[in-house]
């Protein structure tokens, strides 16, 4: 379980205090599927980099599975992103001198794994890839590139995925293709949380989270 109680964050930038998340609670369930809605810069990102364990919150408390995020040092962080969470961005982050496989096989290295290869293969084979594995990303659509962003996200079979506007670099069929693979790891028990600006995609969740001004205005 996710359970965020009373989150603040809050940056300074020059003189003044930008506060962007304002006194948030949520709670997430293991395999439930969460969109999360809201204007441009209502703190829907910030609140995924908090979730992800990419960010601190500057008040508040994180537990994620009945663990506290804040007592965490910077490893046992590291190795909770590794290992529990993948994700999955609107930019797609992939290393752009690198194969699709070897951008794959990243998370695996840091987990120490030493079949990092033939993991990685069958991750890029489950989203229909195994034809470009040695391609580097400027030879790949850009739905070919959300594919491997997935793979990558996949690769550690992580209990969560997290998707800042998955398809929101996508035409709309290639977008559809990439949110239906995503509601099928869903269906085998993935927690699945996703910011979306389509209500169509939010529509096939199992709850939506609306953001405005840092604040919770629904579920």
């Amino acid at each position: 379980m996710i359970k965020l109680k009373g989150i603040r964050k809050q940056y300074t930038i020059g003189s003044s205090d930008i506060e962007v998340l304002r006194t948030l609670d949520l709670e997430i369930e293991k395999g439930e599927f969460v969109s999360i809605m809201g204007p441009s810069g209502s703190g829907k990102s910030t609140l995924m980099n908090i979730i992800g364990c990419l960010d601190h919150p500057t008040e508040g408390t994180y537990t994620l599975n009945g663990i506290s995020v804040e007592s965490m040092g910077d490893d046992e962080l590291a190795r909770v992103r590794n290992r529990n969470i993948g994700f999955v961005f609107q930019s797609f982050n992939l290393l752009p001198r690198h194969s699709a496989l070897e951008n794959v096989e990243l998370p695996l290295f840091y987990a120490g794994a030493k079949d990092a290869g033939p993991l990685a293969r069958k991750a890029l084979e489950r989203v229909g890839l195994a034809h470009r594995v040695g391609h580097r990303p400027n030879e790949l659509s850009g739905g070919e590139r959300q594919r491997v962003a997935i793979a990558r996200a996949i690769v550690t079979d992580p209990p969560i995925i997290l998707g800042d506007v998955p398809a929101g670099n996508l035409d709309t069929r290639t977008g559809a293709e990439i949110m239906d693979f995503l509601k099928q790891l869903h269906e085998k028990g993935t927690t699945l949380i996703i910011v979306t600006h389509d209500p169509e995609i939010a529509g096939h969740s199992d709850r939506v989270i609306n953001i405005r001004d840092g604040r919770i205005q629904g579920a």
